[in-house]
């Protein structure tokens, strides 16, 4: 019965999503609204899922696909304030919930309030970077975003780990909570790592682009498993899987790179369309537990209003706190810092997109019901209305001010679009150059069978037809003395050939420093595109 909800709520999710979308709506914000709304129609079933499903099985791949997008060397030059996001700033959340939940409810000790404080400290910035990008967020900042969202769930979810431990009377790998994160993050990245290398191996020599695809969709769920299983950091084994699947993307075949774009978009839309709607369904319910326990749900419920205040504050204070010792540290030469990569204004775009999402869902849902000794988890309950609460109010009041928030502070970067036009025509001239250069190898050593004058037409129309990125069939019928020679399929060789030096010469570009890679993918795609189609009019040409 709950499979037939599921499948329901999925189908519900698409239609409202894509209603959503045509009145230019923010699609995260109303699936939450209309949910939580329907949690409350009389003799509604509860659709709850067990938090090991949600993280290992919707987790791995909204993380991976966005770690397939995301650029190596663009998360280098970012890493700092990714780091200082990912891993400080949730640090620092948790620990000043941990330490306000514990003087605001009586029912929570202290170890209780950390494990709410590791429940509520990562964001989910889907909604935000959809939103930024849409407005016209400089590609930094969306960076820093995104980044943030690769890292922060391990840092949150390992210090969960720890805390849950310690007021269950449980054991974790480690008994050193530095040693334990450390073990996580080096177990992570070495086990997504290999599989990764593994995989690309693998995949080189299979030269069948729907296994090479069905692969890559197996990797994140076996990357975030193995890892979960000798107690290192799923999280981190599939974004470490992602970032290099990604990166080494140019060495998969055209087809396969097609199919896993399309694949992945659409597998993400369905995936956080379920987890934002699934967000609302849960709220009746949780209220429902928090009654049924004897807690006074309005109280409760205050609390829950108290933490959400404290959650929104603790974020911006922290990130302009770190920003003004930066400022001023530097204005006094006291230390050597780099220049600070985000403006003041970018600093509180970012410090506003804090909105949680799917991991606290599930690591609300993790916290154990009883301790070691048999007794029930210290407000269990409160936790996880507490969880809920903040997920959708900060979804709800940070999602909906965003847009006016990069309105307001209009912190477009009117150099971004000249940088990404001077990125462009760079790209440009290298793929006319290394046409020129194909073509040129081509006309000095042409095929067995043709005569020199029929070779040079050909080349010709392959010159006009890079140029223009007109229909190959349109050019074939230019001449129809070369009917007889097979110019059509000598033409699209010719093509691909051409397509193959231009995408070789933008990656090694791209390696030497030269190109930026959000614009090589950018100009892949179109590579791609005309690619396939010359190779399946050449595979049509050989079936017949």
């Amino acid at each position: 019965m709950n499979g037939t909800w599921i499948l329901l709520v999925v189908i519900a999710a698409i239609a409202v999503t894509g209603l959503a979308t045509r009145r230019n709506l923010q699609a995260p914000l109303v699936l939450v609204a209309i949910g939580a709304a329907a949690s409350f129609i009389p003799g509604l079933p509860r659709l709850e899922l067990r938090p090991e499903v949600i993280l290992g099985v919707v987790l791995p791949p909204l993380l991976y696909s966005a770690a397939l997008r995301f650029s190596v060397p663009t998360f280098r030059r970012y890493l700092s304030p990714i780091l200082r996001l990912g891993i400080l700033t949730v640090l620092a959340t948790a620990f000043a919930v941990a330490f306000f939940a514990n003087w605001l409810v009586p029912e929570l000790t202290f170890g209780a309030a950390l494990v709410l404080g590791a429940v509520v400290a990562p964001t989910d910035a889907v909604s935000a970077v959809a939103v930024g990008q849409k407005l016209g967020l400089p590609k930094r900042v969306i960076a820093v975003l995104t980044g943030e969202g690769l890292v922060n769930d391990a840092t949150a979810l390992t210090l969960f780990t720890v805390a849950v431990s310690a007021v269950a009377g449980t054991r974790v790998f480690f008994d050193s909570p530095v040693v334990f994160f450390g073990y996580e993050v080096v177990g992570g990245v070495v086990i997504g790592s290999v599989l990764a290398v593994i995989v690309h191996q693998v995949r080189g020599r299979m030269y069948h682009s729907p296994l090479e695809t069905s692969l890559g969709l197996v990797l994140p769920f076996t990357a975030y498993l193995v890892a979960e299983e000798i107690h290192a950091s799923g999280v981190l084994a599939v974004v470490a899987a992602g970032l290099y699947m990604g990166h080494r993307a140019t060495d998969a075949s055209v087809n396969t790179r097609i199919q896993e774009r399309y694949v992945w978009e659409s597998l993400d839309i369905l995936l956080e369309m379920f987890v934002f709607a699934y967000m609302g369904l849960q709220l009746k319910f949780v209220l429902d537990d928090v009654t049924d326990n004897g807690y006074d749900v309005v109280v409760v419920l205050l609390y829950s209003v108290a933490v959400l205040v404290l959650v929104m504050v603790v974020r911006p204070a922290w990130g302009l706190l770190n920003w003004g010792r930066r400022r001023v540290t530097r204005d006094a030469g006291l230390a050597r810092l780099g220049r600070d990569p985000l403006s003041f204004r970018e600093h509180l775009v970012v410090s506003w997109a804090g909105m949680r999402g799917v991991v606290t869902l599930a690591a609300a849902g993790g916290v154990p019901l009883l301790l070691a000794s048999g007794e029930p988890f210290p407000g269990r309950e409160i936790i996880h209305l507490i969880a809920l609460v903040v997920a959708v109010g900060t979804l709800l009041i940070q999602g909906a001010t965003m847009p006016a928030l990069i309105r307001r502070l209009d912190v477009t970067d009117p150099y971004e679009r000249l940088r990404t036009e001077e990125q462009r025509e760079l790209a440009r001239s290298i793929v006319t150059a290394a046409a020129e250069g194909e073509l040129h190898n081509l006309a000095e050593n042409p095929p067995s069978g043709f005569d020199a004058e029929s070779v040079r037409r050909i080349l010709e129309r392959v010159r006009r037809s890079i140029q223009a990125r007109v229909d190959a069939k349109a050019v074939e019928s230019e001449n129809e003395d070369d009917r007889n020679l097979d110019a059509g399929a000598l033409f699209d060789e010719f093509r691909r050939s051409i397509l193959r030096a231009q995408r070789t010469a933008l990656i090694a570009a791209r390696d030497d420093g030269t190109l930026d890679d959000e614009t090589l993918r950018v100009e892949l795609e179109s590579l791609d595109v005309e690619e396939a189609a010359a190779e399946e009019r050449i595979d049509r040409r050989g079936r017949t």
